[in-house]
């Protein structure tokens, strides 16, 4: 046990795609559930597959093997909102069971219970929530993520600082809020206000990426379309920076800035080299249907960093070990992805 605990020590989640046809909200930038998507449609004429959902019985077994590699959270569907999975209190168990932290990122709507509920639940057992939020304004907030109440939103990430302020005041144990944001060209004029948001209701952190042009009725919104754009985002993040420091939490901290940094313009073609993967030996994800992949990325652009099976039939350290995953983790700084990939970062 020690062994393998010390060998895949450099793993530290897993995300489990459990439920990505499940969202209440039509996010225009979403590679499924964007009004301007036809995933599914081209899923079921490829697959036949009308909706995918990961088996309960998954769930026990991935953290069995999560636990014996000393895997320290998991990550429940970044692809359709977590809290709708049918078995999303499954998953709950199996953290306190195997004493692995939940990495939770939520639309902020908290589906099916009061806000207060899903606290008392999510909190105790959590590392850091991620709560989408793509404007400082009901009129920004709104036409990105379609089907969002933007007051509702707000005062349901109150009620939820709340119960964490008070938990952590009765048990010492802190759970991080965190902003998690796309760049676009529409939204990212009310970064500073975000940031002041933030500080007035207690978050911890923004976090965010670049857009994912997936459709071509959004790319015109990618601060990569161009030189100007590119200036443009720089000014932004030189503001932001300032209202990081004058807009402060109630403990004096500063809010933490993750991917908020400026471009160089030759990023408009390909990542600068020095530019690390914060995933390879990092983190994995296992699809509902069972596909394993190394990455974030659009899922037809991933199909070409190489195929990395498919679970139960292959398991987590298989893969780990496997030569395809070995040489993705020397190489992909030449794979044609990998050097236009928004997710990479200055080391």
């Amino acid at each position: 046990m020690k062994k393998n605990k010390d060998r895949y020590s450099s793993l530290k989640r897993i995300t489990l795609d459990t439920n990505p046809e499940d969202c209440n909200f039509h996010c225009i930038m979403c590679e499924e559930h964007s009004n301007f998507s036809n995933f599914k449609q081209k899923l079921f004429e490829d697959t036949g597959l009308k909706r995918r959902l990961m088996p309960k019985e998954w769930l026990e077994k991935i953290f069995k093997e999560a636990k014996e590699l000393g895997i320290k959270e998991i990550i429940p569907s970044t692809m359709g909102e977590p809290l709708l999975y049918q078995y999303f209190e499954t998953i709950l168990e199996q953290c306190k069971f195997h004493n692995i932290k939940l990495n939770l990122t939520t639309n902020g709507s908290f589906p099916k219970k009061t806000v207060q509920e899903w606290a008392k639940l999510i909190i105790p057992i959590t590392s850091d929530i991620k709560i989408s939020l793509n404007g400082a304004t009901k009129e920004t907030s709104e036409k990105i993520m379609q089907g969002n109440n933007f007051e509702k939103q707000l005062q349901n990430i109150t009620k939820l600082i709340a119960y964490r302020d008070k938990y952590f005041r009765e048990t010492n144990y802190y759970c991080r809020i965190t902003f998690q944001l796309t760049f676009l060209q529409n939204n990212m004029h009310e970064l500073s206000d975000i940031v002041k948001l933030a500080s007035k209701l207690g978050v911890d952190r923004i976090k965010g990426h670049h857009l994912w042009t997936h459709f071509k009725e959004i790319e015109n919104l990618s601060f990569k379309k161009s030189k100007e754009s590119i200036e443009n985002w720089n000014k932004i993040v030189i503001k932001a920076l300032k209202s990081q420091e004058k807009y402060r939490n109630p403990n004096g901290n500063k809010i933490i800035f993750e991917n908020i940094y400026p471009l160089k313009f030759e990023e408009k073609q390909e990542i600068p080299e020095n530019y690390d993967c914060p995933f390879l030996n990092k983190e994995l994800w296992i699809s509902a249907t069972g596909k394993i992949s190394p990455c974030c990325a659009p899922d037809e652009l991933r199909n070409s960093l190489g195929d990395f099976g498919t679970y139960p039939n292959t398991n987590i350290k298989e893969v780990l070990e496997s030569k395809t995953y070995k040489n993705l983790c020397e190489n992909y700084k030449q794979i044609p992805l990998c050097k236009t990939c928004n997710m990479r970062q200055p080391i």
